[in-house]
């Protein structure tokens, strides 16, 4: 099946939101822990192996990337966080990129975040979800590498996280995922295309 996500294509990267695209039209940003596997998922439901750079070292997405689906929406890769083996000061400095994304960004509709489901719901993972409530963003959380776990381990996890997701008020929503065995895909489709207003 052809989707929209296919037609994905790099636009640019930036270092500053200053030098974003118009803030217009609909942008969904991924965000997650630099081990969380967020170039995978993106590779994944694009089915384009080669979009995002794909690594062993993670953190190497080290600055706001934008991908275009059409004239009228775009997907922001930010910077991921809490695990890339970088200076302090270039950590504070993406951090500071994605803090100013979020807070400023109109045409933002809603975040990805991808968590590994082996460790989900981190300190930085809570500080941002808290972030977006005060912001009053609409946050979808991935847990990836679910091909990683037995299904009851899954079944608890799934237990766990949505007891936690009870202290946010706000559009909080999650669903297990699985970049290497395509296992989530069409439930994040469905998310995606409410947020991009796709009729199908």
């Amino acid at each position: 099946m052809v989707t929209h996500y296919q037609k994905a294509y790099f636009l640019l990267s930036v270092a500053d939101v200053k030098q974003l695209p118009p803030d217009e039209g609909i942008e969904v940003a991924m965000v997650g822990r630099s081990n969380a596997g967020k170039s995978s998922v993106l590779n994944r439901f694009t089915q384009n192996k080669s979009l995002a750079r794909v690594s062993k070292t993670p953190g190497r997405t080290q600055m706001v990337n934008i991908f275009v689906l059409d004239e009228k929406r775009r997907i922001a890769d930010l910077p991921g966080y809490g695990f890339a083996k970088a200076p302090l000061s270039a950590k504070l400095r993406w951090q500071k990129t994605v803090d100013a994304y979020i807070s400023e960004r109109k045409c933002l509709k809603g975040l990805v975040l991808v968590m590994d489901i082996r460790h989900p719901l981190k300190d930085l993972d809570r500080q941002l979800l808290s972030y977006c409530e005060h912001r009053n963003l609409p946050v979808h959380i991935l847990l990836n590498k679910s091909d990683k776990l037995s299904k009851l381990a899954i079944r608890q996890t799934i237990k766990n996280v949505e007891y936690i997701l009870t202290d946010y008020t706000n559009s909080v929503t999650f669903q297990i995922f699985s970049a290497t065995k395509s296992i989530g895909v069409e439930d994040l489709y469905s998310q995606l295309n409410t947020w991009y207003e796709y009729k199908n």
